[in-house]
C-alpha cells in the first residue's frame, strides 16, 4: 500500500552494486528520513528499487537484518516497501557526530542474494539552547576599566548544523554589552564587555538576561540569568621593600635554615591590607628554586627546604608574589637572588686521558708516557688543583696548559730491575682544609735486547770416558739472559778457534736449545788427552747478543791397550835364548824383561810372573822390575829351560802380553849384562825432555811457595785461613815422552797443573793437591811425578 506513494521530501538511491558475483548477488541502497517520524512511516521502495516482483518476495523469503542489534525498521512484504518500526532520536543514535547512518541487510533466496541499506538520519530542530547553570553569578570591582571583559559559559545545543546554537542576546542594560567570539571549531563564545565605568555606591548589582539562539525552523531559544556584584575597590597593592634584593649564603646549609624575610606593606585596611606570600614561576620556566627553598606564605621568610650546591647552581633568582585579601586581590613582586658561597666540599677529580703502555725501556729522558686531565669542582683557591708523584720514580709530572699536565720520563728505565711501575698520581686543591685525591696505575716496561746472554761460569770442567758412544753427553752449560721474550731466548753453538789441529767440531756437537754437548765421534785418550770447547750462546735479539765460555773436557783412560814388551824383542811364535853360567849362584841376574803400556794410570800399572809349567823351575821373576833372577843352584847336568813370562797391566779387564825366554847354562860363560841387555839408549831428545821436567818442577816448586806466602800473608792480614788439602792417586805407568799441561783462573791464580814425564824404567805416581787461600775460586791442582 505504501510502495507506490513517492514523497518530495523521500529522495531514494541506488548507490552502486559492488563485486556481485554470479551465485549470491549484492547490490547497495541508500534512504534518508527525518528524525521526528511515526513508527509506519515508508522509508523507501525495496521493491522497486531492488527491481523485482512484488509478489515474489514472500515467495524468495526477503528477510531484514539489522547490524546494530536494535529493531529500527520492518518490511511490509504485501507492499514491497521498508517501513519504520520505532521512532528515531538521532541525538540519541550519533550524539554530536555531523553525519548519523543505520546499516541493515536484506537477503532473500531462490536464489540466495544479500543486499545492504543505509539510512541516513537527518536532523530536525527539537531541541532547544540551554545553559549549564540556569543562573550565573559574576564579580567585578568598581574601577575596572571600561573594555573589561567577563567571560561567560557556552549553551548547548544537541542539534547538528543549522540547528544548533546562531547567536546570543544579551538585555539592554547602561554599563555592559555582550561580545561574541567564535572559536575555531566554530563554537561562539559569549563575553559581557565593560563599556561605561562603575559605581558601586549607585548600582551594587546589575540583574541581566542572556539568551541563546539557534537557528532552526522554528527558531528556539535559551536563557540565563546574569548577576553582576561590583566589589568595593581595593586600590593599594601590597609593596615590597625593597623590590630588588640579594642574600650571601653558604652551601651545604643544614636544611630549614632562614635566608631572608619579605618585607611587605599594604596601606588597605582589613582585608584588603592581609597580604599572602607565594612563589612565583612561570610554565614556560618553572622554577628551580621551588625545590630548594620553602616559603611561609603568612610570614613572608624564606628557608631552605634542600642541600644547596655551589657547583650545580652558583646563584638562584628568586619571584615573589605579595598578595591581599582584597575583592578584587591586589598583588605585589619582590625579586630576591640567593648567591652561594663557595666551600671546599669537592675533593679533585683525575682523569687519564692516555696511557701509553708498555714502553720501551730505552725511551729517551722526556718520552711522553701519560696525559693526565685534572678538575676541581670548587671555584677559587679550592678549586686550584697540584698534582705530585713518588720522587723516586724515573717520571716526572710536566704542565702542558691549564688542568693537564704531562707524565713524562725523567731518566733512563731498565726492565731488567723493574718491569713495571706502580705509578700513583695525587691531586691536591688549596682549599682550607685541603682535600685530596689519587688514582694509580700501572706502567708496564717493554724489554729490549741490552744484556748479552750469561753463562754460570766462563770456564768449565767435563770428563768423559775414552771410547765411549758417539752421542754421549758430556757436559751441559748454562746461561742465562735477563731480557725477556725473544730478547731471552738463546742458542748455544761450539765455535772453531784452531787450537786442535783437526776441528773441535769433528769431535763434538752442541744441542742449540738446552746447551749439551755431545760426542760426534769416540775419543782416544791416547792420542787427545783434553780438548778445549769454547761454546757461544746467542739471543734472539736484533742486535743479537753474545758470549763465549770454555770448557775443558778432559778424557779418562780406559784399558784398551795390552801391555808391549820391548825387551827382549823377538819375533811373534819365537823365544829369546839366553846363555847363564852353568854354576851361577841364587840372585845371579839372567835378564829383564822390559813392558810398557800406552794406558795411563792403574791401567798402565804393569806385573811380571812366570807362567806354571810341569817342571818346577830354579828361576824367579822379580814382579815390579821384571829381573829374572836364579832362585837355586843350577846342576851340572841340566840342560836349558824353558820360560814364559806374562806381563799383565792393572786394568779391568786386565790385559797381558807373553815373551818365550830360553834359558841355557853352558861352561865358562861369563856375561856381561849390561852390554847384553840391549835397552834402548836415551837420545838427545830424552835427555832435553827429563832437562825440562827438572825445570818444570823446580818452577812449580817455586811458584807454590810464592802462593803458599802469599796466602799466608793474606790470612794473617783477614784473621783467618781457610786451607783445604785432597790427595788422590791418578795412576802411573811408563810412558815414551813427557807433557806439561795448566790452566790459570781469571784472577791469577793456577787453577790446574799437569806434568809428566817417563822413560822406559819410570813409573809415575800423581797426586792433587788443593786450598782455598779466601773462596772457592781459589783452588790449586798440583799433579807431579811419583
Amino acid at each position: 500500500m505504501l510502495a507506490g506513494r513517492s514523497l518530495p521530501w523521500q529522495l531514494p538511491l541506488l548507490l552502486a552494486a559492488l563485486s556481485c558475483l554470479p551465485a549470491p548477488s549484492c547490490a547497495q541502497l541508500h534512504y534518508s528520513v527525518p528524525e521526528d517520524r511515526e513508527p509506519g512511516f515508508s522509508v523507501g521502495d525495496l521493491a522497486k528499487d531492488l527491481g523485482v516482483e512484488v509478489r515474489s518476495l514472500a515467495a524468495r523469503n526477503l528477510r531484514l537484518v539489522s547490524e546494530g542489534g536494535q529493531r529500527h525498521f520492518q518490511v511490509d512484504l504485501a507492499a514491497g516497501v521498508l517501513l519504520l518500526d520505532s521512532r528515531l532520536d538521532r541525538e540519541a543514535l550519533c550524539g554530536q557526530s555531523p553525519t548519523c547512518s543505520l546499516h541493515l541487510q536484506l537477503v532473500m533466496e531462490n536464489p540466495l542474494q544479500l543486499h545492504r541499506v543505509e539510512v541516513e538520519v537527518l536532523d530536525v530542530n527539537d531541541n532547544a539552547p540551554q545553559f549549564p547553570k540556569p543562573e550565573v553569578v559574576l564579580e567585578i570591582t568598581e574601577v575596572a576599566n571600561p573594555g573589561t571583559r567577563l567571560p561567560l559559559e557556552v549553551a548547548e545545543d544537541p542539534d547538528m548544523g543549522s540547528n544548533s546554537i546562531s547567536t546570543y542576546e544579551l538585555s539592554p542594560s547602561k554599563h555592559f554589552a555582550l561580545s561574541i567570539n567564535v572559536r575555531g571549531d566554530g563554537v561562539k563564545m559569549p563575553e559581557i564587555v565593560l563599556e561605561k565605568a562603575l559605581d558601586r555606591e549607585k548600582v551594587p548589582v546589575h540583574h541581566l538576561t542572556l539568551t541563546a539562539l539557534d537557528g532552526g525552523n522554528p527558531v528556539k531559544s535559551g536563557t540565563a540569568r546574569v548577576t553582576i556584584h561590583v566589589l568595593d575597590a581595593n586600590d593599594n597593592p601590597p609593596v615590597c621593600d625593597p623590590p630588588i634584593s640579594k642574600v650571601l649564603l653558604e652551601e651545604n646549609v643544614p636544611v630549614g635554615t632562614l635566608v631572608t624575610k619579605l618585607n611587605v606593606t599594604d596601606l588597605d585596611d582589613g582585608p584588603n591590607g592581609d597580604v599572602e606570600y607565594s612563589f612565583k614561576t612561570s610554565n614556560n620556566a618553572p622554577g628551580k628554586f621551588t625545590k630548594l627553598f620553602s616559603l611561609d606564605a603568612r610570614t613572608g621568610e624564606i628557608r631552605t627546604k634542600a642541600p644547596l650546591d655551589y657547583e650545580e647552581f652558583s646563584a638562584y633568582e628568586i619571584a615573589v608574589r605579595a598578595r591581599d585579601k582584597g575583592s578584587p586581590a591586589m598583588e605585589g613582586h619582590c625579586h630576591l637572588r640567593v648567591e652561594l658561597i663557595d666551600i671546599n666540599d669537592n675533593s679533585p677529580e683525575i682523569v687519564l686521558t692516555s696511557v701509553s703502555s708498555p714502553v720501551q725501556e730505552d725511551a729517551a729522558p722526556g718520552t711522553v708516557i701519560a696525559l693526565i686531565g685534572v678538575k676541581d669542582s670548587d671555584s677559587g683557591d679550592n678549586g686550584q688543583v697540584r698534582l705530585q708523584i713518588a720522587k723516586e720514580l724515573p717520571f716526572k709530572l710536566v704542565s702542558s696548559f691549564k688542568e693537564h699536565f704531562s707524565l713524562v720520563t725523567s731518566g733512563p728505565l731498565d726492565r731488567e730491575k723493574a718491569s713495571g711501575y706502580n705509578i700513583t698520581v695525587r691531586a691536591v686543591d688549596s682549599g682550607s682544609p685541603q682535600r685530596a685525591t689519587q688514582k694509580t696505575f700501572y706502567l708496564r716496561i717493554a724489554d729490549v735486547n741490552d744484556n748479552a746472554p750469561n753463562f754460570s761460569s766462563p770456564f768449565d770442567t767435563a770428563h768423559i770416558q775414552e771410547n765411549s758412544l758417539p752421542g754421549t753427553s758430556v757436559f751441559s752449560v748454562s746461561a742465562s739472559d735477563p731480557d725477556e721474550g725473544s730478547n731471552a731466548k738463546l742458542s748455544y753453538s761450539i765455535l772453531d778457534n784452531g787450537m786442535q789441529d783437526v776441528p773441535i767440531s769433528t769431535y763434538f756437537r752442541i744441542d742449540q736449545d738446552n746447551g749439551t754437548i755431545y760426542t760426534v765421534r769416540a775419543l782416544d785418550y791416547e792420542q787427545d788427552k783434553v780438548f778445549q770447547v769454547p761454546v757461544e750462546v746467542k739471543d734472539a735479539g736484533s742486535p743479537a747478543l753474545s758470549s763465549t765460555a770454555v770448557v775443558h773436557v778432559f778424557v779418562l783412560d780406559e784399558n784398551d791397550n795390552a801391555p808391549n814388551i820391548v825387551y827382549p824383542s823377538v819375533p811373534k811364535g819365537s823365544a829369546f835364548h839366553q846363555a847363564i853360567p852353568a854354576l851361577a849362584e841364587p840372585g845371579y841376574l839372567v835378564t829383564k824383561v822390559v813392558a810398557v803400556d800406552a794406558d795411563s794410570g792403574h791401567n798402565a800399572w804393569l806385573s811380571y810372573q812366570l807362567q806354571e809349567s810341569a817342571e818346577a823351575l830354579p828361576f824367579q821373576v822379580e814382579r815390579r822390575s821384571g829381573e829374572i833372577r836364579v832362585a837355586q843352584a843350577l846342576r851340572e847336568s841340566e840342560d836349558s829351560h824353558r820360560l814364559v813370562v806374562e806381563v799383565r797391566d792393572n786394568g779391568t779387564p786386565s790385559l797381558s802380553a807373553s815373551v818365550v825366554i830360553v834359558i841355557s847354562p853352558e861352561e865358562n860363560s861369563v856375561q856381561d849384562f849390561s852390554k847384553s841387555l840391549d835397552l834402548p839408549q836415551s837420545s838427545p831428545e830424552d835427555t832435553n825432555l827429563t832437562l825440562y821436567l827438572i825445570i818444570s818442577l823446580v818452577s812449580i816448586s817455586l811458584v807454590s811457595c810464592v802462593m803458599f806466602g802469599l796466602v799466608a800473608a793474606r790470612c794473617l792480614k783477614a784473621g783467618s785461613a781457610s786451607w783445604t788439602l785432597a790427595g788422590c792417586c791418578r795412576g802411573s805407568g811408563r810412558k815414551p815422552t813427557s807433557h806439561f799441561r795448566g790452566q790459570m783462573k781469571p784472577d791469577g791464580f793456577i787453577k790446574y797443573l799437569d806434568v809428566g814425564g817417563a822413560g822406559l824404567t819410570s813409573q809415575a805416581q800423581n797426586y792433587t793437591s788443593c786450598f782455598s787461600p779466601m773462596s772457592d775460586q781459589s783452588d790449586f791442582l798440583f799433579v807431579k811425578p811419583f
